[in-house]
């Protein structure tokens, strides 16, 4: 039995709600979870709070208690991300409620930029743009979390979305020049 095959029959056992099926799954594809969790943190100031594993703990914890009926591995991934994401806008929300208005940092949409000193607005102003993005264009929303939030590739976000690899080119063009209009819009 194959990997992939090995986290569709746990994605089944889970949906039945089968005990240890859960943490079967997640033992399964941990080392994806800290991929995408280090994504995220790398992103983070010098000296934040959250670590790697914090982000992969905290985001089993409200994988388990949330909806449990993924269809597949990208589903799943994509809903891991979105779940780090929206970790981290918490985290931000609280580290900049005594703070409000000062020391924004601009937040960039290249993959591989790293964030300044303190980004807690501008994770804030993203996930701001991102949900005025959900009300242009869902797919554009689902398009950035899984190349921003989940890390995934052209490729693999063109398999989760179920999309042809040239849509998915196009909508993240799409998507991020929508976002930093919307993100520059906010600066001004």
């Amino acid at each position: 039995m194959s990997e992939h095959d090995d986290i569709e029959v746990l994605l089944a056992a889970v949906r039945r709600r089968e005990q240890g099926a859960m943490d079967e799954l997640i033992r399964s594809i941990y080392p994806e979870l800290k991929r995408l969790a280090h994504f995220h943190v790398v992103r983070e100031r010098p000296g934040h709070t959250l670590n790697t594993t914090a982000v992969v703990h905290e985001a089993y914890l409200r994988l388990a208690a949330g909806n449990t009926r993924w269809n597949d591995r990208g589903h799943l991934l994509r809903a891991a991300g979105m779940v780090m994401r929206h970790l981290l806008v918490d985290h931000a929300r609280q580290r900049s409620s005594g703070k409000r208005g000062g020391g924004a940092a601009p937040i960039t949409l290249v993959e591989d930029a790293h964030a300044a000193d303190d980004d807690s607005l501008a994770v804030i102003a993203l996930d701001h743009a991102l949900k005025g993005l959900a009300e242009v264009d869902p797919r554009l929303e689902q398009i950035t979390e899984c190349r921003h939030f989940a890390g995934l590739s052209i490729d693999e976000t063109a398999e989760a979305l179920g999309m042809s690899v040239r849509s998915v080119e196009r909508e993240w063009r799409r998507a991020k020049g929508y976002l930093l209009q919307a993100m520059h819009a906010d600066d001004g």
